[in-house]
């Protein structure tokens, strides 16, 4: 695991799931869990994690809604395929003030079946917000992708690590 030792602000997760099936009951959730299991490893405290049904309106607002007033990386699992209720990309750049394309592109490399996946990543306020794959396995291989990387982007968006100073 990549250490932390020059970020000094406090790493916090939260864990989106977008599923019809597990919204309504139907299914057991075990992408986010894995999710949890993984930012957890990698030294982040994870506060919040709902459950949302596909749709890019009910991704938006659960998404605007987590990232308000939150410094840490939400991680969104689901939708993002090619079917017909794969709408989380949409939803997510509704709300989104930046795309991070790189972070978005690394993740689809970690695999072959990354190509299939219209994940998105960027900002919102001092959040970074990341779309992963649905399965466990899927969303795991792609937060691990870039996670290294993920507190130093969320203290530049702190505004720590200035690289030159602002005007006062």
């Amino acid at each position: 695991m990549a250490h932390h030792s020059e970020v000094s602000i406090p790493l916090h997760a939260k864990v989106l799931t977008v599923s019809d099936g597990v919204a309504s009951g139907e299914r057991e959730d075990t992408s986010g869990p894995a999710l949890v299991a993984a930012l957890g490893r990698a030294g982040f405290t994870v506060v919040e994690h709902r459950v949302v049904a596909d749709g890019a309106e009910t991704v938006a607002n659960a998404l605007s809604h987590m990232a308000y007033f939150f410094r840490g990386v939400v991680v969104t699992t689901g939708g993002t395929g090619f079917g017909p209720r794969d709408k989380t990309p949409e939803g997510t750049r509704r709300v989104l003030d930046r795309r991070a394309p790189g972070l978005a592109e690394a993740m689809r490399a970690v695999s072959p079946l990354g190509k299939l996946s219209r994940g998105v990543a960027g900002t919102r306020g001092r959040a970074l917000i990341l779309n992963t794959a649905g399965s466990p396995a899927g969303a795991v291989e792609m937060l691990e992708a870039v996670i290294e990387v993920v507190p130093h982007a969320l203290s530049l968006m702190a505004g720590e690590n200035e690289p030159h100073p602002t005007a006062g």
